[in-house]
């Protein structure tokens, strides 16, 4: 599930605000219940994937609202936004659109979604907090989870097996134990755990799972927070990590990390669910061997818990100009309630809910990623967060910090300062 994570702050001509606009919550006289059209914008993933889940949900509200002609736009992730962008410029808006959960702040910050009633929605109250965190703004929910993507460690059994050790490790502590195994027996050209340098999102697991962040609110203000003994302490035990087992270029990003797993010279990884299965892909597994010796496992954290992951995924949103709110919110009720979710769930994706993830826990198949995403973490709400990403702030603190250009404290205390003079800024 690969996403542009950036935030979209640069809306071009779209500087509504929801009080210009009417209140826009599906309660307001925007609900549209006696609109005819409803027009909604979905990834090609859908399209591709589960349109047999769509037809569900039309069906369902063309059922209560006979005559109701329900129109689809599928879109790629890479230039999804910029044709969002062009339409919310003008006042021919879709109804619903699709947004990757890292990419709905800088809309909810400019004005641009409707404001929802949670309550209206399947399982809200049990909503996976990193996905109920993607829609939430300045205490106002502004869209609806659709479905997640956790992140899990995926290592070589046999790679393992050849160093001793025959099962996945369940503490922080086995596994560094069984990672030196590997690095002994297969040598310094080899990297028994291939953690890519600039890859902020298994760095920022590591902070967190010290009881660190990457900002905090204080008085209503943004305040970067890596340079906290905590967050340092993350940040020291995943220098430590790229110290002792990638002898990789640390320059890198985490990419290609599935191309650079299937080339065979690493012996595990940490990143998203699919990049294990991905490497594994004939074109990809330069080894001929990966598919029979790769396996998942929910990554421990040194915390003693559960490492807590990035959870990835997608949300589903109102724009504020909508003529047809209610109509929206009803659909998108119909598409990622109960029974969407189970459509969901079967075809490998995480559902949005703890309730429905409970229930994935118990097949084999699919433990681990639930499990994973029981513990998640997900980047601050502020408004000036998309800088802070454009910026590549985090990146450059643990290049810093990965090839030794800048100790953990000096890059973190850079970092923040970074991070201070955008991260209040609309």
């Amino acid at each position: 599930m690969k996403r542009n994570v950036t935030a979209a702050i640069g809306i071009a001509g779209m500087m509504v605000s929801i009080a210009a606009c009417g209140n826009g919550g599906t309660g307001s006289d925007k609900g549209g219940a006696d609109a005819k059209e409803l027009t909604v914008w979905l990834t090609v993933d859908a399209q591709n994937n589960w349109p047999q889940l769509v037809k569900a949900a039309d069906a369902a509200v063309q059922k209560q609202h006979p005559g109701l002609r329900i129109n689809h736009e599928y879109y790629g992730w890479p230039d999804k936004n910029t044709k969002l962008d062009a339409v919310l410029a003008t006042d021919k808006v879709p109804d619903v659109v699709e947004m990757g959960n890292t990419e709905m702040l800088g809309y909810m910050v400019k004005g641009a979604f409707a404001p929802v009633d949670p309550a209206k929605f399947d399982n809200s109250s049990a909503w996976l907090d990193g996905l109920k965190a993607s829609v939430t703004y300045d205490g106002k929910t502004y869209g609806v989870p659709y479905y997640a993507g956790g992140r899990v460690a995926n290592w070589r059994k046999d790679v393992f097996a050849a160093a001793g050790v025959k099962s996945v490790p369940k503490t922080y502590q086995e596994l560094t134990a069984d990672l030196d195994k590997v690095q002994k027996k297969q040598g310094d050209t080899f990297s028994a755990w291939y953690q890519p340098t600039r890859d902020w999102y298994a760095a920022m697991s590591f902070v967190y799972d010290a009881g660190g962040a990457i900002a905090k609110q204080e008085g209503g203000q943004w305040k970067g927070s890596l340079s906290s003994p905590e967050s340092v302490k993350g940040l020291t035990e995943f220098k430590n990590v790229v110290d002792k087992y990638m002898h990789g270029d640390k320059t890198k990003d985490e990419s290609d990390r599935y191309i650079v797993y299937g080339q065979g010279k690493s012996g595990m990884i940490f990143g998203a669910a699919w990049e294990g299965a991905t490497a594994a892909d004939p074109k990809n597994d330069k080894t001929g061997k990966l598919k029979d010796s790769l396996e998942n496992f929910v990554m421990p954290g040194p915390s003693g818990k559960s490492m807590p992951v990035f959870l990835g995924g997608s949300d589903l949103a109102i724009p504020v100009k909508s003529t047809a709110q209610g109509l929206a919110a009803e659909w998108i009720n119909a598409f990622t309630g109960t029974s969407g979710q189970k459509g969901l769930m079967a075809k490998g994706n995480l559902p949005n809910n703890k309730t429905d993830l409970a229930t994935l826990k118990n097949d084999p198949a699919t433990a681990v990623p639930a499990i994973a995403a029981e513990s998640s973490w997900f980047v601050p709400m502020a408004p000036g967060w998309g800088q802070v990403e454009k910026e590549q702030v985090l990146q450059t603190m643990l290049q810093d910090i990965g090839t030794g250009k800048k100790s953990v404290e000096a890059a973190a205390k850079e970092a923040d300062a970074a991070i201070d003079k955008v991260i209040n800024t609309k």
